[in-house]
C-alpha cells in the first residue's frame, strides 16, 4: 500500500555501512561471550511474520526502549512455503532478510528460532498443511519423508540468512534446534524414547549442513530438559521462576555451567475464543524479571509484542475438557508492547527496572503510530453467498471428503446434498471440524460447533430439498500430541435420526485466499451467509480498530488484505487495522458474515480496542 513507506518513514533509516563490522559470539566458560567480553542478554520476541514490514523498525525500537538488546523470533515454515515447492522470502512481511538488517542496523543481537516446528499458537505450529496429504508422512519424528521436508525448507531458510550470522558480520547469534520438543516427548510415550532423541539430533544436524555455525540452543520446562535437550546445544529453561532450578538443570545437561537463561520469561498469556483474555500484572513481571537481574539470567521475554494472526494465520489447542480451543485473531498476549505498538503500563515498569541495571543506554520511547476513528463506513453493496453456487462446479462424492482431500488448506467448504425423500430427526455430525452452520432449503435451521461440542441440530427435510453445512477451518492444533490429527471439513458420516447418509454429496470450494469481489451487487436474504462490500475515505491514515461486536462471525478485508476472524463470543471485539493497509482518499472494505442473524448497514474504526469482552456460549 502507498501509505506503507509514509509509516516507514516515522522510524529513523541509518545509513548504510560500506562494510560490514564482524563480531563474535560464543559460549564460553559459563557465559555468553560478545566480542571477547562476558555480556547479559535482555531478549524480548516478536515475530516478524504477526507485524507489516513498515512496522518493523518502529516495533525494534520499542523494544530498544524498554531496555533490551536483542530480538528472538520464530520462522514459520507455512508463511514461507505458500504452495508446495512454492517459496516466498520477498513480499511484504515475508521478506525475513530485510528484518534481519533492520535488527542490525538497530544494533540489536538476532536469536533465531526455526522450528522446523515452533508452536506459538500459529496454524498448525508453523507445518505446511498439505503434509498431513504426503504418502507415508509423520510429522515431528524419526519419519523420513519428514526429515527430506524438513531438509527442504531448512536448505531454503539457510540460503535467506546464512550470511547474516554473527560469524559472517551479520545480528544472528544463536539459533534454535526443534522447540519445546521435551513436552512432545512426554506427550507421545507410544514413541520409544531413543527415537525421539534421534530425530532431535538430526534436526540439529540438518541445521548445521545446511551452514549454521552459530551456537545453538533448546529450550523446555525444567522438568523435561532430560526429554528436550540436544547434544551440542544450550539447555535452557521455558517458564521456570526458580533460579536454583534453573541453574541446577542447566548444569546436568551442560557440563555443570551455564549460561542460564530462560527463554520463554511469560509477561502476559496466549488467548481462545470464547474464554476469558488472560492477563499478567506488571507487578508479577517486574517482581521476577528483578530475581532473573540479581542472579545473573539471561531471559527472552515471550512475548515483548505480539502483533496480530493475519488472514488464517491463528492456530488452536486443546484440553481435556475442551476437543479444540481456537485463538483469537489478536496476538496481544498482554504483552508490554500491545497489539498496536504502544507502549502499555507494563512496559513502563519494565523500562524503569532494566534501566537501573544495564550499561548500555536506553533510549527515548519512539513516538506512537497515529491512531484515527473511521465513522459509520456504508456498506452499501451485498452478495448473497448461496448466488455462488449457480457459478461453480462442485467435487461430487458419495462420502464426505475433507479440506485435505479437496487439496485445500483454509477457508471454508460448503457441503450440499439434494433429497428426494423428506426425512427429519436429529442431525449428527460428530466429526465436525471446525464450525458449521445448517441450511435446510435455504433456511438456516442451527449451527454445529467443535469447540463447545455441540455436534448435532434438529431438521426437517422436505420431499425433493436441499440440506447445506457451511463448515469452517477454525485453525490448526498447534501444540501437542493431537499435531498429528489436524484434518479439517466433516471428518465422519453424518446421521439423521441415526440413518447414515450417503451418497450424492457436493463440495463447493471457498479458500478465501483472495478478497470477494461483488460489483454493485444488493442481494440478500436474511440468515444466509452474505457478503458486504462499501468504500470509505481517510484524509489523514493511521491505525484503527473494526468494531465488530454487534456482528457474528466472519472475516474482514480491507484494500485486498485479510484482517483475521471476528466472533460474536469475544473476547476480541474489534479487528486492528494497521494504517499502512490504508491509503489516503478511497479505501474498500468487504466482509464476509457467516451468520447473518441480521441486516447490517454500517461498520465504524474507533480508536481503543476491545479485547476483553467475553460472550461466552
Amino acid at each position: 500500500m502507498l501509505a506503507c513507506a509514509l509509516f516507514a518513514l516515522l522510524a529513523s533509516c541509518p545509513a548504510a555501512q560500506a562494510a560490514k563490522v564482524k563480531h563474535t559470539f560464543k559460549i564460553e566458560g559459563g557465559n555468553f561471550v560478545y566480542d571477547g567480553k562476558p555480556i547479559q542478554i535482555h531478549s524480548g520476541e516478536l515475530h516478524y511474520a504477526r507485524i507489516p514490514a513498515p512496522y518493523w523498525r518502529h516495533r525494534i525500537q520499542m523494544m530498544k526502549a524498554l531496555g533490551l538488546n536483542a530480538v528472538t523470533s520464530y520462522v514459520f515454515w507455512n508463511h514461507h512455503e505458500v504452495a508446495p515447492g512454492v517459496w516466498d522470502w520477498k513480499t511484504g512481511n515475508r521478506n525475513l532478510r530485510e528484518f534481519l538488517k533492520i535488527a542490525g542496523e538497530e544494533n540489536m543481537l538476532v536469536i533465531l528460532r526455526p522450528g522446523p516446528y515452533v508452536c506459538a499458537e500459529w496454524d498448525y505450529g508453523g507445518y505446511p498443511w498439505w503434509l498431513m496429504k504426503a504418502p507415508g508422512m509423520e510429522v515431528r519424528t524419526l519419519n523420513q519423508p519428514f526429515l527430506d521436508s524438513c531438509r527442504v525448507y531448512i536448505n531454503q531458510l539457510a540460503s535467506q540468512v546464512r550470511d547474516l550470522q554473527v560469524t559472517k558480520g551479520g545480528p544472528i547469534v544463536m539459533v534454535q534446534a526443534e522447540n519445546e520438543f521435551g513436552s512432545y516427548v512426554s506427550q507421545r510415550k507410544d514413541i520409544p524414547f531413543a527415537t525421539h532423541k534421534e530425530y532431535a539430533a538430526k534436526i540439529r544436524t540438518q541445521l548445521i549442513e545446511a551452514g549454521f555455525d552459530i551456537p545453538m540452543f533448546t529450550s523446555d520446562g525444567s522438568w523435561l530438559i532430560k526429554e528436550g535437550s540436544i547434544e551440542g546445544a544450550l539447555p535452557t529453561c521455558n517458564g521456570e521462576n526458580n533460579i536454583n532450578k534453573i541453574k541446577e538443570v542447566v548444569n546436568q545437561y551442560h557440563g555443570g555451567v551455564g549460561p542460564y537463561m530462560v527463554a520463554e520469561f511469560y509477561p502476559g498469556w496466549l488467548d481462545h475464543w470464547n474464554e476469558p483474555f488472560q492477563k499478567v500484572s506488571a507487578e508479577t513481571v517486574t517482581k521476577q524479571m528483578q530475581k532473573y537481574l540479581d542472579a545473573g539470567v539471561h531471559f527472552n521475554f515471550y512475548m515483548v509484542h505480539g502483533g496480530t494472526n493475519f488472514g488464517f494465520t491463528a492456530g488452536a489447542n486443546y484440553s481435556n475438557k475442551k476437543n479444540i480451543q481456537p485463538d483469537i485473531t489478536s496476538y496481544d498476549y498482554d504483552a508490554p508492547i500491545s497489539e498496536a505498538g504502544w507502549a502499555t503500563p507494563k512496559f513502563m515498569a519494565i523500562r524503569e527496572m532494566l534501566k537501573k541495571y544495564v550499561k548500555y543506554p536506553v533510549p527515548e520511547i519512539p513516538a506512537r503510530i497515529p491512531v484515527i476513528s473511521v465513522p459509520n463506513i456504508k456498506l452499501n453493496h451485498t452478495y448473497n453467498f448461496f448466488n455462488y453456487l449457480d457459478k461453480m462446479q462442485p467435487v461430487v462424492n458419495d462420502e464426505l471428503l475433507t479440506f485435505e482431500d479437496l487439496n485445500q488448506g483454509q477457508g471454508y467448504v460448503l457441503y450440499r446434498r439434494q433429497f428426494n425423500q423428506p426425512i427429519s430427526g436429529v442431525l449428527r455430525a460428530e466429526g465436525i471440524a471446525d464450525f458449521g452452520v445448517v441450511y435446510v432449503a435455504g433456511q438456516k435451521v442451527g449451527e454445529l460447533n467443535r469447540l463447545t461440542g455441540k455436534d448435532s441440530v434438529m431438521v426437517e427435510i422436505p420431499f425433493n430439498s436441499t440440506l447445506e453445512i457451511l463448515v469452517e477451518n477454525c485453525g490448526r492444533i498447534n501444540y501437542g500430541a493431537r499435531i498429528t490429527e489436524n484434518n479439517k471439513g466433516i471428518l465422519k458420516p453424518i446421521t439423521i435420526d441415526g440413518n447414515p447418509i450417503e451418497g450424492g454429496w457436493q463440495h463447493f470450494q471457498f479458500p478465501m485466499d483472495k478478497e470477494p469481489m461483488i460489483g454493485n451487487a444488493t442481494s440478500y436474504t436474511k440468515g444466509q451467509p452474505v457478503v458486504y462490500q462499501g468504500t470509505f475515505e481517510v484524509n489523514n491514515v493511521g491505525d484503527t480498530f473494526l468494531d465488530m461486536e454487534t456482528w457474528g462471525k466472519g472475516i474482514v478485508f480491507v484494500n485486498g488484505f485479510n484482517l483475521g476472524r471476528y466472533w460474536k463470543v469475544g473476547p476480541q471485539q474489534t479487528l486492528y487495522l494497521p494504517g499502512c493497509f490504508l491509503k489516503k482518499g478511497t479505501n474498500r472494505i468487504t466482509i464476509f458474515e457467516q451468520l447473518n442473524d441480521d441486516r447490517k448497514a454500517t461498520v465504524s474504526g474507533v480508536e481503543t480496542p476491545k479485547l476483553d469482552t467475553l460472550k461466552k456460549e
